[in-house]
């Protein structure tokens, strides 16, 4: 199977002539889902070739609706170079293989960063949509994003403990997206008072008693060994604490779920101070 790919790639490399970008480009392709979305909301259908296939679950993503409406990858240059791009997007970590053998061919590939803010989403959809020749599109989100934003309760007096416990025991700190989405709702991030950053251990989870602890999927979800501590007897004894869902396709990428995200938590926050 890996000598079939590998012949189809070298007949695709073959095939491709450099392309250029002196017009909108007319075939997108992303590889990553955080572009995904951007493309999906900025692009017209007719000029993607392709997003990843990950954009078709609901779970982890905003506009699984609009992706069900366009071709897939899986991220191989195998797949991508045959569809001919003239622009390809792809994240921070997106293999390195890939896009190498996709820019040999004299492809554009722009690396999306990772959105570490409000502010940086914004930016970001503000690149692609200059990218894509939408900047017209691109204003009209953010501008609702920056409607949205205005409209929110002044901060209050008092921020809200809270943890963003993932799947595996893995908390998020400072510099990241949640941990501004947390800060504009009024949270305090547990994490960021205690300097983790990726794992967090159990014990500790219990020790600083957050007043809320959020949860990026659902305990009686899809069972795995990554999502059983979730389901830990100690954190349903935390007495003093509220668990609630956020789905992670809310705040994984920056883009206008992080408005909806700041709504929900501020309402949250809001209960758990009365």
């Amino acid at each position: 199977m890996r000598a079939v790919a590998t012949t189809l790639l070298g007949v695709a490399l073959l095939s491709a002539a450099p392309l250029s970008l002196d017009a909108a480009p007319q075939r997108v392709v992303s590889l990553n889902i955080c572009s995904d979305e951007l493309v999906l909301r900025l692009a017209e259908p007719e000029h993607i070739a392709s997003v990843t296939w990950l954009s078709r679950d609901a779970r982890s993503s905003n506009v699984s609706d609009l992706a069900a409406r366009v071709p897939v990858n899986h991220g191989l240059a195998e797949e991508v170079v045959p569809q001919r791009p003239d622009l390809v997007f792809a994240g921070a970590f997106t293999t390195t293989t890939a896009t190498a053998l996709i820019r040999r061919q004299g492809i554009p590939v722009r690396i999306l960063p990772i959105a570490a803010s409000v502010d940086d989403a914004r930016a970001h959809i503000r690149e692609v949509a200059s990218a894509l020749g939408t900047q017209d599109r691109g204003e009209a989100i953010v501008a609702d994003m920056d409607r949205r934003l205005a409209a929110l309760p002044a901060a209050p007096p008092r921020a809200v403990s809270a943890l963003v416990l993932n799947p595996a025991g893995f908390a998020v700190g400072a510099d990241s997206l949640i941990d501004d989405i947390m800060r504009r709702a009024g949270l305090e991030n547990t994490a960021r008072r205690l300097g983790a950053q990726n794992f967090i251990p159990l014990e500790l989870v219990v020790m600083s008693a957050p007043e809320l602890l959020i949860i990026n999927a659902a305990r009686d979800g899809p069972p795995s060994l990554a999502t059983e501590i979730l389901k830990h007897p100690a954190l349903a004894r935390m007495k003093n604490t509220r668990t609630i869902v956020l789905p992670s396709r809310l705040w994984t990428c920056g883009g206008p779920g992080n408005v909806e995200a700041i709504e929900r938590l501020i309402a949250v926050a809001r209960e758990v101070r009365s």
